[in-house]
């Protein structure tokens, strides 16, 4: 069976999006075929794939929430090795962009802002030009861990961004390896696994960080772990955001997120978001 797929990246985070708007095409979407479709060498290569199904159309499956909130169109995304996630920052943005590039959402109402369904609940993405701006929601401080790196640790916060985070302060982001193999961390805490964010300060509200991504490995950015070390950052800085918005910048290795905790206590993501390719495969 061929069927259409396009390929898109959100600064260097790429992804396979499979159009199945009436979920016809693709059934529960195996594990083994999301993990051919990213393998690198043998299929499309990517960091994940998004099927873009109408909310209606969608199968839930197990560990989905109760209600996948009210957008028309549902992003079932998946880890590369086929695991289900609850969330991708930059996922959601290239979604909305191929939304908008196939006409499935006029330029009018993608300003004013495309509410998209997921696992961690309803998403509002704006699309107005170069960059798209993802409101992910409010963020979760919770408690503090250790990740380690071989015979490296560190001790690390807790975010909870609809997915989990680990963000630990590093002196250089060398010290973290090349990550071959995904940091440890206390299961206990994470027991469904965890992000984890190495961070260096770059200066004032400024910082940049690598990212080991649960069921990805590492990647070249992670729209959840910017908005998560971007809240973890303000806090250890005394920032949050009082009577004003807290702006931070946080460089990943593929380009640069810009990030707002607002003063209602949100946190919006914005970036870039490029479509590639499209064409068909039998994968």
């Amino acid at each position: 069976m061929h069927y259409p797929f396009l390929k898109g990246h959100g600064t260097e985070n790429d992804f396979v999006i499979l159009p199945d708007h009436d979920g016809s095409v693709h059934g529960d979407l195996p594990r083994a075929r999301v993990a051919a479709l990213c393998d690198r060498r043998a299929g499309l290569g990517a960091d994940g794939v998004m099927r873009v199904i109408r909310t209606a159309s969608y199968v839930r499956q197990p560990g989905d929430p109760d209600d996948l909130g009210a957008g028309e169109w549902f992003m079932d995304y998946r880890n590369s090795d086929g695991s289900l996630s609850e969330m991708c920052g930059n996922g959601v943005r290239v979604f909305a962009r191929h939304l908008v590039a196939a006409g499935l959402v006029d330029a009018e109402a993608a300003a004013a802002g495309i509410p998209i369904a997921t696992r961690a609940g309803l998403k509002v993405v704006r699309v107005e030009g170069d960059d798209i701006t993802a409101d992910m929601g409010r963020p979760r401080l919770l408690g503090t861990s250790v990740v380690a790196v071989d015979e490296h640790t560190w001790p690390a916060r807790h975010v909870d961004m609809g997915n989990p985070h680990a963000v630990a302060y590093v002196e250089d982001l060398a010290d973290a390896g090349p990550l071959i193999e995904p940091p440890s961390h206390d299961v206990e805490t994470y027991p469904e696994g965890v992000n984890v964010e190495f961070v260096v300060r770059r200066g004032p509200r400024h910082v940049a960080m690598r990212v080991h991504e649960r069921g990805s490995g590492e990647t070249r950015s992670c729209g959840t772990g910017a908005c998560a070390v971007m809240v973890a950052t303000a806090e250890a800085d005394g920032n949050r955001p009082g009577e004003a918005d807290v702006v931070y910048t946080v460089d990943v290795p593929g380009g640069r997120l810009t990030l707002t905790w607002t003063t209602e206590d949100r946190v919006l993501l914005t970036g870039p978001a490029v479509l590639v390719a499209e064409g068909h495969t039998a994968l």
